[in-house]
C-alpha cells in the first residue's frame, strides 16, 4: 500500500511538468512560422492555435509552464478561497441552518496540501510534453531578441540556441510589483508568487491593497483563523468597482473579522523578532500595525526587461509593450498580448486575446480579430462576488444623459433570499431609450458564473429584452436577470401607454 501524497511530492510532479530538469531542447527548425515567447495562458493558447493549424512554432519558457494561472494565480488562489468558504460554512451552519456545530482550529497545512495535489494534477494540461506532443517546439530557457527576425535562448544549461521566425508573439505576462516603503526589501514580504508555499497558517497578517487580489486573500486568511490587517491607499475597497458593490465586500470583510485602513500611508516597514510592524500615517497621525507575515498586493509589472525588444524592433515601456488594435506590435512582424501588453490582466482575457492574435499574425489579419471588439468580463473572488463588463457607475456620473441604469437588489430573487445571501444586487447600464446593454455588475455568491449571460448578450448585440424572453429554472439566482428586464418593461409603460392601453380595454372589453 502507497503511502499517502505530500506537499513535497505533489510540487515534484507539478515541476515535472511545468519545468523538468531532464528536458532535451530540439534542434531548431531553420525558420518558424510563429515563435512564442512565454508559456502561460496567453503564449499556450497561442502555439496550441498555430500548431493545430500546422504551422511550425517554436515555445520559450523561462520559469514554469502554464506562468502564473497555474503555479501562483487563480488555480492555487481558489484552491485555497474554497477551503476558507468551507471553513466559513462549517463556523455559520449551525446558527444560519441549524447546522452540527463546529469550533476550534481546522488544519491548514491539509488545506494547502489537497490546493498543491489538485494544481499538480492540473499541470498535465500545461506540461512541457504535451506541447511536444502537440508539434510544437518547446525550449526551455530565457530568450532575447537578436534582430527583429531572430531570437536567442539560453537553456539552463548555459546553451544558445538561435531561433529564425517569420512571426512572433511575445507573451511573458507580469509580475507582482510592490511599492517604495522605507525597510520593505529588508523587512521582507509575501506576494501571490509566495504566500501559497505557506504550511502554517499565519496568526496575524498584514496585507497592504484594497485591490482584487488584496481583498479574496485577507478574507481567505481571515476565515482559516488569521487575525487580518489590511491597510488600504484609497477611500474604499476595489476602485475599479462600483462604490457600493465595494461597500458590500467590506460589510463582509469586517464581519469575517479583518481589520480595514483606508487612506493609509505607509511610512516604513521593519522585521524584528519573527514580527514585521508597518509605520502608517492615517488622519493626520502615525500608527503601527504588527504581525508575524505581510502580503503585498499592489498591483502587477509587465516582464518586458531583458527580452532585447529593442534589437527587435519593438516599442515599449513602464506599462508594456506598444501595441495596436490587432496585437501588433511596432516591428510589423512581432505581436503582443497578455499581461505584458494589455491593461486586462486576466487569464481568460489572455486566452480571448490569443485567439485573435494568432491569426491576424499568420494570415496578415484574415480570421482574427480587435482587441477593442472583445467584451470583456471580470470578478473579484470574494463572498459575495463582484463581477462586471462593460461600462461603470463612474462611466454613467460622467454622461448621465447618455445612459438608464437598473438595479434589482438580491433581496428581491426567491433563491438569494432562501439560500441567505440577500447583500448584493443585478445594475445593468443602458443605451438611454433603448435596450442596448452597455455594461453591467453584479454582486452575488455566484456572480463570476452569471455575468457571462450578459457578456454573451452584449457580444452578440443582444438587448435586455431577449433575456427577459429567455426561461430561466426557478429558483435561481439567475432570476435576477429577467427581473431587470421586468423592470426595464415597467419603465417602457408610461403614462401614455397606460392611457392607451386603458381606452383600449374600453373600446373593445
Amino acid at each position: 500500500m502507497s503511502s499517502p501524497e505530500t506537499s513535497v511530492d505533489a510540487e515534484r510532479r507539478r515541476l515535472a511538468n511545468v519545468y523538468p530538469t531532464d528536458w532535451h531542447s530540439p534542434t531548431p527548425a531553420d525558420r518558424y512560422q510563429l515563435l512564442v515567447i512565454g508559456g502561460g495562458t496567453a503564449g499556450l493558447v497561442s502555439a496550441a492555435i498555430a500548431a493545430g493549424l500546422g504551422a511550425r512554432v517554436a515555445l520559450v519558457e523561462r520559469h514554469s509552464m502554464g506562468g502564473d494561472c497555474l503555479n501562483v494565480g487563480c488555480v492555487p488562489s481558489k484552491g485555497m478561497i474554497r477551503a476558507a468558504r468551507s471553513w466559513h460554512a462549517a463556523r455559520t451552519s449551525a446558527g444560519l441552518f441549524g447546522g452540527p456545530g463546529a469550533s476550534g482550529q481546522g488544519d491548514f497545512a491539509a488545506a494547502m496540501l489537497r490546493m498543491r495535489r489538485l494544481r499538480a494534477d492540473m499541470s498535465n494540461v500545461d506540461s512541457a510534453a504535451r506541447f511536444r506532443d502537440l508539434g510544437v517546439d518547446v525550449f526551455l530557457g530565457s530568450a532575447q531578441f537578436a534582430a527583429p527576425d531572430r531570437a536567442l535562448v539560453r537553456g539552463p544549461h548555459g546553451l544558445q540556441t538561435e531561433l529564425h521566425f517569420r512571426r512572433a508573439i511575445i507573451a511573458t505576462g507580469g509580475r507582482a510589483a510592490a511599492p517604495p516603503i522605507d525597510g520593505l526589501n529588508d523587512a521582507g514580504y509575501l506576494t501571490n508568487e509566495t504566500v501559497f508555499d505557506l504550511d502554517v497558517l499565519p496568526a496575524r497578517l498584514l496585507v497592504i491593497g484594497g485591490g482584487p487580489i488584496g481583498c479574496e486573500l485577507a478574507q481567505a486568511f481571515a476565515r482559516l483563523g488569521s487575525e487580518v490587517t489590511l491597510l488600504n491607499a484609497g477611500a474604499h475597497l476595489l476602485p475599479r468597482e462600483d462604490p457600493d458593490a465595494a461597500a458590500i465586500v467590506e460589510r463582509a470583510l469586517l464581519a469575517d473579522g479583518v481589520i480595514l485602513r483606508h487612506r493609509a500611508t505607509i511610512l516604513s516597514a521593519r522585521r524584528s523578532v519573527g514580527t514585521t510592524t508597518l509605520r502608517y500615517h492615517l488622519d493626520g497621525e502615525q500608527f503601527e500595525c504588527s504581525g508575524d507575515h505581510l502580503l503585498v498586493a499592489t498591483g502587477r509589472a509587465p516582464n518586458v526587461e531583458e527580452l532585447g525588444l529593442d534589437a527587435g524592433g519593438v516599442r515599449y515601456d513602464h506599462a508594456g509593450v506598444d501595441v495596436d488594435d490587432r496585437f501588433r506590435t511596432s516591428n510589423r512582424n512581432v505581436f503582443a498580448i497578455g499581461d505584458c501588453a494589455s491593461k486586462y490582466q486576466f487569464t481568460h482575457a489572455a486566452d480571448a486575446q490569443a485567439r485573435r492574435a494568432v491569426p491576424n499574425a499568420l494570415f496578415h489579419g484574415m480570421g482574427g480579430g480587435k482587441a477593442s471588439d472583445i467584451v470583456m468580463p471580470w470578478c473579484t473572488y470574494t463572498s459575495p462576488e463582484v463581477a462586471h463588463v462593460g461600462i461603470t457607475a463612474h462611466d454613467v456620473n460622467r454622461a448621465p444623459d447618455d445612459f438608464e441604469s437598473i438595479t434589482v437588489p438580491l433581496k428581491d430573487v426567491d433563491r438569494a433570499i432562501l439560500d441567505g445571501d440577500v447583500d448584493g444586487f443585478l445594475r445593468v447600464h443602458l443605451a438611454r431609450g433603448t435596450d442596448r446593454i452597455l455594461g453591467a455588475t453584479l454582486v452575488a455568491d455566484h456572480a463570476g458564473d452569471m455575468i457571462g449571460e450578459i457578456t454573451l448578450a452584449m457580444t452578440n448585440n443582444l438587448g435586455l429584452s431577449a433575456l427577459g424572453k429567455t426561461v430561466h429554472p426557478y429558483p435561481t439566482h439567475a432570476e435576477v436577470m429577467r427581473k431587470a428586464a421586468d423592470a426595464y418593461g415597467r419603465k417602457r409603460l408610461t403614462p401614455r401607454a397606460k392611457w392607451l392601453f386603458a381606452l383600449y380595454f374600453r373600446m373593445f372589453g
